[in-house]
């Protein structure tokens, strides 16, 4: 019997879990020759989230609950999770059903077709359309400026072999750009597309700033161009700079009488090369960031509590003792 493991970030999602789960089951039940774990990972939720979690690990041990001691963001505690899946094969689902729970038997069958990385690909949304176009220009941005070729349109929500996720172990980032990383490893995938559907029930957790984090994440850590184009351009306006002082010297020097030099000028050019600088001081700003971050090499969450995880250290230390006595 191989094992499933569906990893779920949840967040104030009192309205979704018992659902998810639901769907979980039945789908992950009606698979010959597999046995699964689902692994809620709750990041501090102020509903009754995490009451809910705990009677469902109560009444199946199926279920195993991570409870973080604080929120600890969205991109350090799914990460996290995954790093704690044990399965054959490992799943990354959201809680709030935007991730169709239907598409694990795709990703199953291509898995065993021999994929390692099986990811799902929204290229159509029921969500806004402003925020679908958004997103999709980002993608294509990031994709223009990579050093690698990320893949468009997924936010994480796949299949990933154990072998993926062992790698993941040895990287030991404590600030992950997932997505990235995945292609980065540069295990073959098979993209799989669907249309998102739309939040039910609930809010989104995702805001401006939630948004604007990953979306600077996944620019700092896998292209250089910002930090080069800033070089490139301040050298093309020094030189736009020196070839129009020289303009003005001249034309001074021409029509002394006729040629005002004014004051409008100067202080247009000054607010602009200000504003050229304050924006690449805060590019630079975002790399100094990044860097600090993996100085600080801080764990990826602190967990408050663990449920339904006793069994899986008990075998793993039996399996241990098992190995040790052969050698």
């Amino acid at each position: 019997m191989k094992l499933l493991s569906i990893v779920t970030p949840c967040y104030n999602e009192e309205t979704n879990v018992e659902e998810l789960y639901i769907q979980v089951k039945e789908i992950c039940n009606s698979l010959i020759g597999y046995t699964y774990e689902h692994i809620f990972i709750d990041n501090a939720s102020k509903d009754d989230t995490v009451s809910i979690l705990k009677t469902l690990a109560s009444q199946d041990p199926n279920v195993k609950v991570i409870v973080n001691s604080r929120n600890f963001g969205h991109i350090r505690s799914p990460y996290h999770a995954l790093l704690q899946a044990r399965g054959d094969a490992v799943i990354l689902m959201v809680a709030d059903l935007q991730d169709p729970p239907t598409m694990i038997r795709d990703f199953v069958q291509k898995w065993e077709e021999g994929y390692k990385v099986v990811l799902g690909v929204k290229n159509e949304s029921e969500e806004s359309r402003l925020m679908f176009a958004i997103r999709k220009m980002y993608y294509n941005f990031i994709n223009k400026v990579s050093e690698i070729e990320l893949t468009k349109n997924n936010t994480g929500f796949g299949l990933y072999d154990q072998q993926v996720i062992k790698v993941l172990r040895d990287i030991d980032d404590p600030y992950p750009y997932f997505r990235g990383l995945i292609s980065d490893i540069g295990f073959e995938s098979y993209k799989i597309n669907y249309i998102q559907p739309s939040r039910k029930r609930g809010i989104t957790k995702n805001n401006f700033y939630t948004l604007y984090d990953i979306a600077m994440l996944g620019i700092t850590n896998h292209s250089k161009i910002p930090l080069r184009l800033a070089a490139m351009l301040g050298f093309g306006m020094s030189a736009i700079s020196f070839i129009v002082a020289i303009l003005y010297l001249l034309a001074k020097l021409i029509f002394w009488n006729y040629f005002e030099v004014g004051i409008a000028p100067l202080v247009i050019g000054l607010f602009f090369f200000s504003s050229v600088q304050l924006f690449f001081i805060g590019i630079i700003g975002e790399y100094i960031g990044s860097i600090h971050t993996q100085v600080l090499k801080r764990p990826l969450v602190v967990e408050k509590e663990r449920i339904n995880f006793g069994e899986d250290r008990q075998r793993l230390e039996k399996k241990e003792k098992i190995i040790a006595g052969k050698t």
